[in-house]
């Protein structure tokens, strides 16, 4: 992987009984942002011990595109939704990487 690509990790909590309700607005969410330019990956993981912890993962070819994602409409709308679906506890970090090694 190039230098300067930025990894985004985290976590978000859901009310599980409200996870119904988010998949499909996580859905539309997750196929808008890997249809940008940009983004190499982009997904949420429901945690199996933990009902209603939703682990984020993304990778950007750069803070630019990472800039655009966050202008974007559909980031908008999702973020204008947590609070009807109970969305909280949000703990993203962003990380610069560089070269990739398999493992």
């Amino acid at each position: 992987m190039p230098p300067n690509r930025i990894l985004i990790v985290g976590t978000i909590r859901i009310p599980p009984g409200s996870l119904e309700r988010a998949r499909p607005a996580m859905a539309t969410m997750i196929h808008a942002s890997r249809a940008e330019p940009g983004c190499l990956a982009y997904s949420y993981a429901e945690d199996v011990l933990e009902p209603g912890l939703v682990r984020v993962t993304e990778i950007w070819e750069n803070r630019t595109a990472l800039a655009a994602h966050f202008a974007s409409d559909h980031l908008r709308r999702w973020r204008d939704g947590w609070e009807a679906l109970g969305v909280g506890d949000r703990r993203l970090v962003s990380y610069e990487i560089g070269a990739e090694e398999p493992i």
